[in-house]
């Protein structure tokens, strides 16, 4: 097993740019907000699961049930369009009552933020064009950079204030509608 810098580096900011966990970060503040607080350690150690498990079986986990890459990525975007949705206008159109902390730490945080349906579709092409070991190891960078993320939301928010928190929210609401405008019409065949 030989490890490729130049893969490895590839592969790593391809998934950060997908992955976009910064840009996220108005809506990990948000939930924690409402929970409490996140189990950070759950949330990345759930999004790593989903995320080797679909580079390993992916194709093959959504042939079993019919569904085809690209229906998977438009499920996805619809449910990052009613997130952005819920940032945007200020209103909850998820149910977060009695939501417990470790289910809200792997749904919405785990999947689909973190390994939703852009990050599994790249996965799938990342797979054609790169060594697995190069894959995994991008894949390990990246949730240390969730996991740091996740664990200092709490810090980032103090030192953003309520108003810096309020217009993140937005700003990364409309961006997040964006992304799933995006990546709806990429895999909408007429």
């Amino acid at each position: 097993m030989i490890f490729n810098f130049k893969e490895i580096v590839s592969v790593t900011l391809i998934l950060f740019s997908v992955i976009d966990v910064l840009g996220s970060l108005p809506v990990i503040v948000d939930f924690r907000k409402k929970l409490g607080r996140i189990e950070s350690e759950k949330a990345t150690l759930a999004a790593g699961i989903i995320m080797i498990v679909f580079l390993f079986l992916g194709e093959r986990l959504l042939s079993l049930f019919g569904v085809d890459v690209a229906s998977f990525a438009i499920a996805g975007a619809i449910i990052l369009f009613l997130l952005g949705m819920e940032m945007v206008l200020g209103r909850n159109i998820f149910k977060h009552d009695n939501m417990d902390v470790g289910v809200a730490s792997i749904v919405p945080i785990a999947f689909p933020m973190i390994a939703g349906a852009a990050t599994m579709t790249t996965l799938i092409s990342l797979r054609s064009a790169y060594q697995i070991q190069n894959i995994l190891v991008g894949i390990i960078l990246n949730l240390f950079f969730v996991y740091l993320v996740l664990k200092s939301s709490n810090w980032i928010e103090k030192k953003l204030g309520q108003g810096g928190t309020d217009i993140l929210r937005k700003i990364f609401g409309i961006i997040l509608l964006a992304i799933a405008i995006k990546l709806f019409k990429a895999n909408f065949s007429v």
